[in-house]
């Protein structure tokens, strides 16, 4: 394919028609106790015929199609002069102005934004958080022109974002629709803090009351931030804002170019737990500003915004984020290796407990990510690129150590991919696997098809025996008997929401949906925890039970579990090669017992 000279290129651009110049977005929150906006959106002058205008389908970091143009009502285009422009939608989210003559076209619409959970876009008396995604029309003709933001919000609201500041207090610019759309902004009655840490400012702000200490926040960010050279060399911004949503009905995280929303129940910071779920999501997202903003795999490149944008290493981009918190939380002194086998105990429990893991590998996971279900049939039949990808990175980590005696890790295969693989670069999986044998000089095609495009069966004692680690039940633990299944406590009757796959339950017929009667002609109670270890393993239990209000009966013959998890703890003589591999794994010494 012949390359068109510089020269050539802008030639062509012209005989297109259009005239670039900044494209100018205008909000304007007129009924915030609804939840309703008005936008206008100024775009440039074009010779085309017709200018087709976007809301996104889904929204960066959340890999979902959310259907945003659900929200936009009384949508209407004029020309510079004000003359009406007529139009139609040509699919669920692109509207299509026709031009029969040059013109500038302005575009005015109402949003509805009353989806805070979806991290997309919410108003309401006392704030918006705006991700351009929900609110904010582009063209793909004026994608790559500067843009500017003015807000009109209510008296006494203040106005954060990674942008850059515009003309006033309420006004932000970003050098293309890319950086609008991963740049999300928070205005409202909020606490604001800002610091600096080896050059790079920071900011912090909150909305909403909740039980959380802002100083211990700020002290334990100031910590988390300065870890990122354990990792990566070098920085990608100079500037990165951490939002916070202290609120009710909305839980979870997204991250951005330079900055991050996180949202947590109002009275989810004080307890310790609760804390370490705050501090750790915080790392998380920090973490995406390399892992994904960054640097990111090649169907994510550039990001589609009305379809799906497909990758068979979303493991990668989110499960290894997820496993790499912990080595800049221990880094910084903020998290214990107490809290870190207690947590990496949890995934390994769950991952057991997940008959899913034998089904769906995590290539064909992050390939799926798109229309993966959770609940029973996704616990059963999938897994996800959270758990799945963490504890793959934890073992393709333990192995690279094994085999360079603690000179490589996995680690340096993301430095790697921040120093080789920046945007607007996209990595493949044939990067990663030659990045691996260029740091180890082994062949990891193998492992891979192992590990990644198949099912991963992970030997959790060899893996943690490198590091001089084992995975064990408490000396206290012992076996009972177990229905394998779970139930949601009603008013009266358990109702069963999640059947282990081949499990107890499952071979006697039971599905999630059955509401549970009675065990052996008695009444069962409302809540089952517990209740099985009455009976011996392997025993025959009669069950009633109500289907679609038809009462029905099954015999159903009991498993055996442990009535505890099992634990992480420290090998009673690790030997020498094994202190040095868990030092070159977390960067701390093995602390014995």
């Amino acid at each position: 394919m012949n390359k068109l000279s510089p020269l050539a290129s802008f030639l062509l651009l012209l005989s297109s028609g259009t005239v670039f110049a900044d494209v100018n977005y205008k909000l304007e929150i007129n009924q915030p106790e609804h939840h309703l906006s008005n936008v206008a959106v100024q775009f440039p002058k074009t010779a085309q015929s017709y200018l087709d205008v976007k809301l996104p389908s889904w929204r960066t970091g959340r890999y979902e199609e959310l259907n945003l143009a659900n929200g936009v009502r009384f949508f209407e285009a004029k020309d510079a002069s004000g003359q009406a422009l007529k139009w139609h939608k040509i699919e669920k989210s692109t509207w299509r102005v026709e031009l029969p003559e040059p013109a500038s076209i302005t575009v005015n619409y109402q949003v509805y934004a009353n989806e805070l959970g979806n991290r997309s876009r919410h108003i309401d008396d006392s704030h918006a958080y705006i991700d351009a995604s929900g609110f904010f029309m582009y063209s793909e003709s004026f994608r790559d022109e500067p843009v500017t933001v003015q807000l009109e919000v209510p008296k006494k609201w203040r106005s954060v974002s990674g942008l850059k500041s515009g003309k006033n207090k309420h006004s932000f610019v970003a050098p293309n629709v890319d950086v609008l759309i991963d740049s999300p902004i928070e205005t409202g009655i909020n606490q604001w803090f800002e610091f600096e840490v080896d050059g790079r400012q920071y900011e912090l702000v909150i909305w909403g009351h909740g039980n959380y200490d802002v100083d211990l926040m700020l002290t334990d960010l100031k910590k988390l931030v300065k870890t990122g050279d354990a990792i990566w060399q070098g920085y990608p911004f100079e500037r990165y804002v951490f939002m916070v949503h202290a609120t009710s009905g909305a839980r979870g995280a997204t991250e951005h170019l330079n900055s991050t929303i996180i949202q947590r129940y109002r009275e989810s910071f004080h307890k310790r737990d609760d804390y370490l779920e705050f501090i750790s999501t915080a790392a998380h997202e920090f973490i995406h500003t390399w892992n994904v903003k960054a640097y990111r795999p090649q169907g994510l490149v550039p990001y589609d915004y009305i379809n799906p944008n497909y990758s068979r290493m979303l493991w990668i981009s989110e499960g290894s984020t997820s496993y790499l918190e912990d080595h800049l939380l221990l880094r910084s002194g903020i998290k214990t290796t107490k809290e870190l086998y207690k947590g990496l105990a949890k995934s390994i429990n769950r991952h057991l407990e997940t008959p899913g893991r034998e089904v769906q590998s995590a290539a064909d996971t992050s390939f799926d990510k798109w229309i993966n279900q959770g609940g029973d049939h996704g616990r059963n039949f999938s897994t996800n690129i959270y758990s799945e990808g963490s504890l793959i990175s934890l073992a393709l980590d333990i192995d690279m150590l094994e085999k360079t005696q603690g000179k490589k890790s996995y680690r340096d295969v993301h430095n790697a991919l921040y120093q080789d693989f920046a945007l607007p670069k996209g990595f493949t999986e044939q990067d990663v696997k030659n990045i691996l044998q260029q740091l180890t000089g082994i062949d990891y095609a193998t492992w891979w098809a192992q590990n990644v495009d198949s099912p991963a069966n992970l030997d959790f004692d060899r893996l943690l025996g490198v590091i001089g680690l084992e995975l064990v039940y408490p000396k206290e633990s012992k076996f009972v008997a177990d229905a394998e299944f779970s139930a949601r406590s009603g008013s009266e009757l358990p109702t069963l929401t999640a059947v282990k796959r081949n499990g107890a339950a499952w071979q006697a017929g039971l599905t999630s949906g059955d509401v549970i009667v009675a065990v052996n002609g008695h009444k069962v109670p409302a809540d089952l925890k517990g209740y099985f270890e009455q009976f011996k393993i392997g025993e025959k239990i009669a069950v009633d039970f109500f289907r679609r209000d038809t009462l029905l009966k099954t015999d159903l013959v009991l498993a055996q579990k442990s009535d505890k998890d099992k634990v992480i703890q420290v090998v009673s003589e690790p030997t020498e090669q094994q202190k040095l591999l868990y030092k070159a794994w977390i960067g701390l010494d093995l602390e014995t017992k």
